[in-house]
């Protein structure tokens, strides 16, 4: 299944102009791509750092890695390769600071569905009051997860990236990222078991 974001071409399309732009000098063509992609890839990060300082210095970095290579670059998305740079600098502080834990063997299966229904419910910028004590809910419960399980959700819920362009950045398999997302569904379906009633009744 394509993500929104496949389904609408003209954001690459945009990018793809802004590149060249920024290519042929145009520094505010640069900055337009910073604050296109502010709001998920700083908050993605923000989820895996140790606050809002550390979240900061990360996300310049991650731009900074990007100029260096901008030259280079000949991905087709331009927010997946950001995610993969970000992925790779927390990688290497948390090596830094404590040794990598490994998941459980993953397994070969599907996304599960609710996950579609959490993002409906917590990720939108303009939900209602019960829907924000809900989102809130699910990020404390999501936060308890594993790194790799908690990476593999918000990557596919926060940046609509596919399973394919997530196992590129795991550097693992599509099934292992798809088992990641199951496992992430799974253990918040138990932690959320009240909230998942509600989704249902709602019919969402």
């Amino acid at each position: 299944m394509k993500t929104a974001r496949e389904n609408n071409p003209m954001d690459q399309e945009d990018d793809a102009e802004l590149l060249a732009a920024y290519r042929a000098g145009d520094g505010e063509s640069l900055g337009k791509l910073v604050e296109k992609y502010k709001r998920p890839l700083f908050g993605f990060i923000l989820r895996f750092s140790e606050g809002r300082e550390e979240a900061d210095e990360i996300f310049q970095e991650v731009w900074v890695r990007a100029i260096k290579n901008m030259n280079r670059y000949h991905h087709k998305n331009l927010l997946s390769w950001l995610f993969r740079i970000a992925h790779n600098l927390m990688i290497d502080r948390m090596r830094r600071s404590k040794p990598m834990l490994s998941l459980d063997t993953p397994m070969n299966t599907e996304g599960s569905p609710l996950g579609e229904q959490l993002a409906a419910v917590c990720l939108g910028p303009d939900g209602e009051a019960g829907g924000r004590e809900l989102g809130l809910r699910i990020e404390a419960a999501a936060a308890q997860l594993p790194a790799e399980q908690r990476e593999v959700f918000w990557l596919r819920m926060q940046a609509d990236l596919s399973f394919k362009e997530i196992a590129k950045i795991q550097k693992c398999s599509i099934n292992t990222a798809l088992a990641r997302m199951q496992y992430a569904v799974s253990k918040l379906r138990k932690e959320l078991a009240g909230e998942y009633r509600e989704l249902q009744k709602a019919g969402i």
